[in-house]
């Protein structure tokens, strides 16, 4: 697991949530943010204490993304309709595209550019 993903994974879900305020014309500030991200934070912890549980040789970055990605989804929407907030279809929608593709597409990414590396021998 790299020791970087669990930043990376925090900054698609505040950007996730910073454009959704911005796209509906909401407060962009810090607490508005966060105020939009909470659920689907909690739902990233939930996803990351799942994943490091697991033994390192279970650790492929597909499984881990779609495992995080999921968590952050299905907690978040949960949270959101136990608190009397939006879970309108749409936004189910473009959260469940923005989430699976920011919180896997990354780990994709880097594993690409990682088969080129070559080890030194």
């Amino acid at each position: 697991m790299k020791k970087h993903a669990w930043f990376i994974d925090l900054l698609v879900v505040l950007l996730f949530a910073a454009a959704g305020r911005a796209s509906h014309e909401l407060s962009s500030g810090v607490l508005g943010v966060l105020e939009t991200a909470w659920p689907f934070l909690v739902g990233l912890v939930v996803g990351w204490v799942a994943v490091v549980r697991q033994p390192a040789d279970r650790h492929v970055w597909w499984l881990d993304g779609s495992v995080i990605a999921l968590s952050t989804l299905i907690v978040g929407m949960l949270l959101r309709l136990a608190t009397g907030q939006g879970t309108a279809l749409p936004f189910v929608a473009v959260a469940t595209g923005v989430l699976v593709l920011g919180l896997v597409g990354w780990r994709a990414v880097e594993a690409l550019l990682g088969r080129g590396r070559r080890i030194p021998a």
